[in-house]
């Protein structure tokens, strides 16, 4: 592994955890929606848990699929951050992560070489 890939992967996880965490305490602790707290975490949180061992374990297919789920992440921060004015902070910090998840997983998947 190269040494720009070990960075773009340690950005990758900061961003994974930093939006597991961000996610779990919003929608728990920091602004609960109207909507049961389950169902809320079984919508957000659900979509990172599914690749997070392939992800920890560097599989590359399972970086690629991260990388198209942090896209999601990144839309729903967008539109909350344009709707909602009281949590714009959760928002930002949201799409903050994401692009960190993106660009971290994208340029780790760039600088690794492929398996056969």
């Amino acid at each position: 592994m190269k040494s720009y890939a070990k960075y773009f992967y340690l950005a990758a996880l900061t961003g994974f955890f930093g939006l597991f965490a961000l996610l779990m305490l919003w929608h728990t602790v920091l602004a609960p929606s109207q909507l049961p707290v389950a169902l809320m975490l079984l919508l957000t949180v659900t979509p990172l848990l599914l690749p997070m061992r392939g992800l920890l374990s560097q599989h590359r297919k399972s970086c690629t699929w991260v990388a198209y789920i942090s896209l999601f992440y990144f839309i729903h921060g967008s539109t909350e951050a344009y709707s909602n004015p009281d949590e714009r902070l959760y928002a930002g910090l949201e799409i903050i992560l994401s692009l960190m998840l993106f660009l971290g997983t994208t340029l780790y998947l760039r600088f690794t070489p492929p398996s056969h």
